[in-house]
């Protein structure tokens, strides 16, 4: 299937808009931290003519269908099997002009049934996004205590009844392996109370956390955006695209302190050093349109910020 029908790029035309005057230098460094298939890279690519990319996914699936879709750009792309936190290793030492990253499952991820991230369809609880190494699901599920399942529950899927579902999920497990997504979702339809079966699926927030878990999210984004941040050349902008609260208030906290003086308390005057290196482009975070949100319903969770380098460091 052509990945155009099954994947459609989030605020692609205000991503656009905010890195263009970084890449419309000549011969620009566009890094796409979070590749997927292809499809904000594949604008970048046509609308600016000059820029060289570096795209990086730590899905082997996605690097392969996104190799496919810019096959006609590619004396201008290297494509790189890395997690996102990899961007200076990528750059091998040289500067970006403009960074995107999407952050969160990919629609090929969210699609192929077998890889187990969508708790509407039964699959063997897999969860990476780089299937040649790692945890899976079913290993968190199968040898996690109860005190780890609940922290996780909780941390990263900010789950009211991750107690309950921690207890339940041991107690489960002593009398058969829970290997299958669908097994999961039963586990939890039945530890939920029936007065908050209506609130929203049971599965949801636990799902999001056990694959933040696996995967290693947030630690990968709290090394990734400082990266980002130091590989940018002066004017350079970054963009972030964030779909849940944990990611968004670590984003909006880096950012705040990116352009913030450093100046001490107290000082009569602000000297050079001591002025922000950035500079926000948005002024707190900006969401699909309404219009986005009704035709592609992927968009409506999103919060986009971005920053812009205004000075180098000494």
């Amino acid at each position: 299937m052509d990945p155009r029908d099954i994947h459609t790029p989030v605020m692609l035309e205000r991503c656009l808009e905010l890195l263009a005057p970084a890449l419309e230098r000549p011969g620009a460094t566009y890094v796409d931290g979070t590749l997927g298939m292809g499809g904000h890279s594949e604008a970048v690519l046509t609308r600016f003519a000059g820029v060289n990319l570096v795209g990086l996914d730590r899905d082997t699936d996605a690097l392969r269908i996104a190799g496919e879709r810019l096959a006609p750009f590619a004396d201008r792309i290297r494509l790189v099997h890395t997690v996102y936190d990899g961007i200076l290793e990528a750059l091998g030492g040289t500067r970006a002009d403009g960074i995107l990253y999407d952050l969160g499952v990919s629609s090929l991820q969210l699609d192929e049934a077998d890889r187990g991230f969508a708790y509407a369809q039964d699959a063997p609880l897999d969860m990476r996004m780089d299937q040649t190494t790692g945890i899976t699901a079913a290993d968190v599920i199968g040898t996690y205590g109860e005190g780890d399942l609940r922290r996780i529950f909780e941390r990263y899927g900010e789950e009211k009844l991750a107690g309950r579902y921690a207890r339940a999920i041991i107690d489960e497990r002593s009398r058969s392996p829970i290997t299958r997504s669908g097994e999961l979702v039963d586990v939890l339809q039945k530890a939920t109370p029936a007065a908050l079966r209506n609130a929203g699926h049971p599965a949801k927030r636990v799902f999001q956390a056990l694959r933040i878990e696996v995967n290693g999210e947030l630690a990968a984004l709290e090394r990734a955006i400082p990266a980002a941040l130091e590989s940018l050349s002066l004017g350079g902008r970054l963009v972030v695209l964030s779909y849940q609260s944990l990611e968004d208030r670590f984003i909006k906290r880096l950012f705040t302190e990116a352009t913030r003086s450093t100046a001490p308390a107290g000082l009569p005057v602000e000297l050079p050093e001591h002025q922000p290196k950035f500079r926000l482009l948005v002024k707190g975070t900006e969401l699909a349109s309404d219009e986005e949100a009704a035709r592609n319903p992927r968009a409506k969770p999103v919060r986009l910020r971005a920053i812009e380098r205004i000075r180098e460091s000494a």
